[in-house]
């Protein structure tokens, strides 16, 4: 079984006193300015016709978010939830809500809350967006936003899972993303870049989880912004996550 992680609550948190606290400081975080790399390639058009531009396929963009509340024990918590085995790509896959953005939404925010909505019947009234962290690139050319949002009032959530895409809903102690307990790390290797794809075993009173690859990492990034400071191991994540 998981082993949970330290007994710290919200008021252990760096300048905090609780989910508003939190809030009010993450509202102010700013990312990190992206590489030239970076830039121009959320700035540039591809030609088509031109074969020899990148190795990845564009996919478009996608958003994923990531819903904080407080548990019982006054520690963080964020919803997850495990795909459903009949889809065509990762299933049975830990995930976060989220998905490809449609042509109605108006930004990544949007898309975030939208795929919220339809995957675990979340209210998007109920979520307070407080920030959006650095894009991250997949192996099929979708520009990944995470967006970060607390849940005040978690008992005003009732869970509802889409039985066409989730499984399973169920959440986890955050600070456990930053702890080398029951973490493992896989040797990787894509077009010819060695790199580490952690993963995080959790287990509920009757269910086991294998929270990894591009989930871990985001739940990396999100844990070491909220209690500012970096996790207990090497993460070793590839270069095309962030380009």
């Amino acid at each position: 079984m998981a082993t949970p992680p330290s007994r710290a609550s919200l008021l252990t948190l760096p300048d905090s006193h609780g989910l508003a606290a939190l809030a009010r400081r993450l509202r102010r975080y700013e990312l990190p300015p992206p590489s030239r790399q970076t830039d121009r390639q959320q700035h540039e058009t591809p030609d088509s016709s031109d074969k020899s531009v990148g190795r990845r396929p564009k996919s478009g963009r996608a958003a994923v978010l990531i819903c904080l509340f407080e548990g019982d024990d006054g520690n963080l918590r964020v919803l997850l939830t495990k795909r459903a085995s009949t889809l065509s790509i990762s299933p049975g896959d830990v995930s976060l809500p989220g998905g490809k953005q449609d042509e109605g939404d108006a930004d990544d925010v949007a898309t975030a809350l939208r795929e919220a909505k339809e995957e675990i019947g979340l209210d998007p009234s109920l979520v307070e967006v407080v920030t959006v962290l650095q894009p991250y690139g997949t192996k099929v050319g979708i520009t990944l936003v995470p967006v970060v949002g607390i849940l005040f009032d978690k008992n005003a959530y009732r869970p509802a899972p889409s039985p066409a895409e989730v499984e399973v809903i169920f959440d986890a102690p955050l600070e456990m993303f930053l702890q080398d307990r029951n973490r493992r790390a896989e040797e990787a290797e894509w077009m010819g870049e060695k790199y580490l794809l952690q993963h995080f075993d959790y287990q509920t009173a009757d269910k086991k989880y294998d929270i990894f690859g591009i989930t871990a990492a985001i739940l990396i990034r999100v844990t070491s912004v909220v209690y500012q400071r970096p996790p207990a191991f090497t993460e070793g994540s590839p270069k095309f996550w962030h380009s």
